[in-house]
């Protein structure tokens, strides 16, 4: 985790480049991603699909890796991960990205993506890699062993940015180091060889942070998220199934109150009120009244993102070939890339 001085800095530095997005869009190129290990939930498009979809929209050059070769940094498994990949495109899709605008590529497509890995790998220490956060969580998280993949999964990421010379990312604090260790990289590689990539820089995200139904952070894992492939059955009757309390009259209390406060939560985002708002309006009616406000407003925001996902799923054919022309166009940059590096390294025969 950064320290207090150095986050200041970093998010002095996001709020500038924030300010310069609508008077210089054409100087930025976006990375951003997700590793397919499931479907995704309301708390990925309030935290990160609907800023993506806002900053393709301002005319940010925007790209979007679905890490699979990632999923197996923490994970025994590939099992599912092609309908994962699918249906992480068609929520990218049925959420307003546009495959004109941004570019949809999958990690295991862009072979000379990862073979940026092996100069790159060169460049950093096995102290520097140790001492990222991010690995140290991941690795407690899953209970694995420290594999060479999730330790050189910092460098991964890196190449994910770098490939296609991404000069912003959005990022929440924790990620952070992520992207000093990519700068580093980067200053590293220019000053040994040749100038080439650029140093980017972290936008931090000033979206909340959606908790979970009960009251834990919301996670795939957990399946305490509502997903945004789920019908409204399904919403309600996951919103039924969440942890309350027996307290008639209902107050946004997040540490005494976990679970009224994150449907209360979860509620303000989808209809512009504050959770104080929402539980004034709701006031001794119970956690029954607010179920039942916190169903329909879900519902009511997430429909037309459902029938656009509907429709999307009766056209698979068009969301194959949206990944596989992405894919392509993600080579294209990659080759020009790499033999950039290999030119700059003298490693033209």
């Amino acid at each position: 985790m950064p320290n207090e001085g150095s986050f200041a800095e970093s998010l002095k530095r996001s709020d500038e480049i924030r300010a310069d997005f609508d008077v210089h869009p054409d100087r930025y190129v976006m990375l951003t991603g997700d590793r397919p290990t499931g479907r995704l939930h309301i708390g990925h498009y309030f935290g990160t699909l609907a800023e993506r979809v806002e900053l393709q929209n301002r005319g940010i050059k925007t790209n979007i890796v679905i890490a699979d070769y990632q999923v197996i940094t923490d994970r025994d498994t590939t099992e599912h991960i092609a309908d994962n990949v699918i249906n992480l495109v068609i929520d990218y899709l049925a959420c307003g990205i546009d495959p004109e605008k941004t570019l949809i590529f999958t990690h295991s497509a862009v072979p000379e993506l990862n073979q940026l890995m092996l100069p790159f790998l060169s460049l950093v220490s096995e102290a520097e890699l140790l001492r990222n956060p991010t690995v140290k969580a991941e690795q407690e998280a899953s209970g694995h062993a420290l594999t060479g993949l999730l330790l050189t999964y910092p460098v991964h990421q890196a190449c994910d940015i770098l490939f296609c010379k991404g000069n912003v990312v959005p990022v929440g604090k924790d990620q952070l180091p992520h992207i000093e260790l990519t700068r580093l990289i980067a200053r590293r590689f220019n000053e040994r060889y040749a100038d080439v990539f650029p140093e980017p820089e972290g936008i931090l995200s000033d979206a909340i942070e959606v908790p979970g139904l009960d009251g834990r952070k919301m996670s795939k894992s957990y399946g305490n998220g509502i997903l945004l492939s789920a019908t409204p059955e399904e919403t309600a009757k996951l919103i039924r199934k969440s942890p309350t309390d027996s307290e008639r009259t209902i107050t946004f209390d997040p540490e005494s109150r976990p679970g009224v406060s994150a449907l209360l939560t979860t509620a303000s985002l989808c209809c512009g009120k504050t959770p104080e708002q929402i539980a004034d309006e709701i006031g001794d009616k119970g956690c029954g009244a607010l179920k039942e406000f916190v169903t329909d407003t879900v519902n009511d925001y997430l429909a037309p993102i459902r029938a656009r996902r509907r429709e999307l799923e009766e056209d698979l054919p068009r969301i194959h070939d949206i990944l596989a022309e992405g894919n392509a166009k993600a080579r294209e940059i990659a080759v020009t890339t790499l033999d950039e590096v290999r030119s700059a390294m003298g490693m033209v025969y």
